[in-house]
């Protein structure tokens, strides 16, 4: 299959019905966050059971579907980019050129889901054993999706028990102006919370107090309720 017959087969995937919930779930209104968005109405299993026939497509071919105007087609190019940095485990040179390109193209990973489902399975695991300057870099931008990247890469620490970066990063948004950043923050901090409650208690002791409400609420999901009311009770 040629690239262009294989784009013509996925975006009939496509439903317009899908493609308006779509837009409306994702904010693509005036002055939202996703604003201008495009969407062909296809679903997430639908784009992942495309992905073993992606395996023969150039580089040049997944950019272009990395720079496309649909959000579908961006979210397949990165998911086709996990695959390949999953499949080159012991391709370090590879994995290198994959995150090279993952972060020369954060101008089209614009939507929370675009970034939940990439950043930890590329730039978080390529980081574990790796000097993290970048995630400070990408906290700093003015972009609140590489801020987002920065915060959801941290996923692949907490999962090996390293909290650290996780906890620095929370305090830095905790000041944050957006929704999305305090949910990230949040949803990582009881992921921590997960791995070792103690993490989680020290930090909501410390900061609770001015945490974002969204943030504390994520993070304290888990707790048993009296512990939820007693830190809620301390904003």
């Amino acid at each position: 299959m040629t690239f262009a017959s294989f784009r013509r087969h996925f975006r009939a995937l496509g439903s317009p019905d899908r493609a308006a919930g779509a837009a409306r779930f994702f904010k693509t209104g005036p002055g939202e966050y996703g604003e201008g968005d495009l969407f062909l109405g296809i679903t997430v299993p639908q784009v992942r059971a495309l992905l073993p026939q992606t395996d023969g497509l150039a580089e040049s071919e997944v950019l272009e579907l990395l720079h496309s105007n649909w959000h579908e087609e961006r979210l397949l190019a990165l998911l086709i980019l996990v695959r390949r940095f999953e499949k080159a485990r012991k391709d370090e040179a590879a994995r290198e050129k994959i995150v090279s390109l993952y972060l020369a193209n954060t101008a089209w990973i614009n939507n929370w889901d675009l970034v939940d489902t990439s950043a930890p399975l590329i730039l978080g695991i390529w980081l574990l054993k790796r000097d993290r300057t970048i995630l400070g870099t990408l906290a700093q931008s003015k972009s609140l999706w590489e801020q987002r990247i920065a915060v959801l890469a941290t996923l692949a620490f907490i999962r090996k028990g390293d909290f650290a970066d996780t906890l620095d990063l929370c305090v830095h948004f905790l000041s944050h102006p957006h929704d999305l950043m305090h949910k990230a923050c949040g949803w990582m901090l009881r992921e921590a919370g997960k791995r070792d409650i103690q993490v989680l208690r020290t930090f909501l002791d410390a900061h609770a107090s001015r945490m974002p409400r969204t943030m504390l609420r994520y993070a304290i999901e888990k707790l048993p309720e009296p512990e939820r009311r007693s830190y809620l009770a301390r904003r």
